[in-house]
């Protein structure tokens, strides 16, 4: 049989299939209303097993392909139940009725000291707040936590140095919600006292974020770099040191508040480097322009669990941005997975997804829906 005989033949079966599929996504919909009338959830897993090993026995020798494309059908028709029921449920609710307003003239926390990357994120994403500072990140969390600060601002990744893992492990640990975040523009610069030159540094000190995103430099003037709290602190630490050989990697701005000058400027490997911040609160704040929504997850363990989950992204049109992977630390070898996407929960298919997770999943937290913007030293 020729190529074109086999493709008019699968023409014919799709023609016979598509309308099979569309009585039986009507069908799901009927689901849907009936489980709503007798309060039942939309999620069924013995119900959806017995299915899959159904067709599976049916299927014969391509059993376990046929069983894959009724999980896609089952994973598509729980979206739409889901839509028809939306909203429903305490994390629908919630979103629906979320604030719309950061708090101005109120604590920010942040980590570090005046002319830190994080202090000029801070002040760009809340002009009002009152910054105070702190001398860790978990320190933030903590402030957040006993209510000593409304905000903290804390670093998540740099676009060339990667993910800020300790961040990471606190927002999982933590649970708060992520309410606003901004991309800064980061040019690291090497400090020094006046009057030194290039050639008199022959130890630097920084954060270990700043002395990666400035490796190359370093190690071709043949510095040795030394890890520091923050950019801040270690210009100030420098100025206080008075050691013409000892410099700091940092903004420009740090330079000026502690006495010290610009040797060289922009000595990122990447130049056109950034580094993401946001903002956490106990209180769940959705802004209209929000663009991006953050969640928290863990999958069963069974084959194909993070992909299904991660295709039904895909078939709502909504774009990861981010996923990061850390471990649950609960002694079974377990992960949760932190993850971004694009988006807006004004959708209802959006929150329709949100909270179908939520109720299926054996570990899921809405961490927020709030706007991203760019900010520049």
């Amino acid at each position: 049989m020729k190529l074109e005989d086999i493709r008019v033949q699968i023409d014919e079966i799709d023609s016979k299939l598509v309308p099979l599929l569309k009585a039986r996504m009507n069908c799901s919909l009927q689901v849907a209303e009936a489980k709503r009338q007798a309060g039942l959830p939309i999620y069924h897993p013995g119900r959806e097993q017995a299915i899959l090993d159904k067709v599976a026995d049916m299927g014969g020798e391509f059993g376990s392909y046929i069983s894959a494309v009724y999980r896609e059908i089952m994973g598509v028709s729980k979206e739409a139940q889901q839509v028809e029921l939306t909203p429903a449920g305490d994390l629908a609710g919630k979103i629906v009725n979320a604030k719309d307003g950061i708090k101005e003239n109120v604590t920010v926390a942040c980590q570090g000291i005046e002319g830190a990357f994080g202090s000029i994120a801070a002040k760009a994403l809340h002009k009002t707040g009152k910054i105070k500072y702190y001398s860790t990140f978990e320190d933030v969390f903590r402030a957040v936590e006993n209510d000593e600060a409304v905000y903290g601002v804390v670093p998540v990744e740099n676009a060339n140095a990667g993910s800020v893992m300790e961040v990471y492990d606190l927002i999982l640990k933590y649970r708060f919600y992520i309410v606003s975040a901004a991309e800064l523009a980061v040019n690291e610069n090497l400090l020094g006292l006046p009057g030194a030159t290039l050639e008199d540094i022959k130890t630097v000190y920084s954060h270990p974020q700043a002395l990666a995103q400035s490796e190359e430099f370093i190690k071709c003037h043949g510095i040795t770099p030394i890890q520091y709290s923050n950019t801040a602190l270690a210009a100030k630490y420098v100025s206080d040191l008075q050691d013409k050989s000892v410099g700091a990697v940092g903004s420009a701005l740090a330079g000026s508040l502690y006495g010290l000058k610009v040797i060289a400027p922009d000595i990122q490997t990447v130049k056109h480097n950034s580094t993401r911040f946001i903002t956490i609160s106990k209180q769940l704040i959705i802004p209209d322009e929000a663009n991006k929504v953050s969640v928290v997850f863990s999958v069963p363990h069974s084959v194909g669990a993070l992909n299904r989950v991660l295709n039904r992204f895909c078939v709502n049109g909504l774009n990861l941005t981010k996923i990061e992977s850390r471990a649950a630390k609960n002694g079974n070898f377990d992960y949760l997975f932190y993850l971004d996407f694009s988006g807006t929960l004004n959708d209802r298919k959006t929150i329709a997804l949100i909270s179908s997770l939520a109720d299926e999943l054996p570990d899921f937290t809405f961490l927020g829906n709030y706007r991203e913007i760019m900010i520049k030293e």
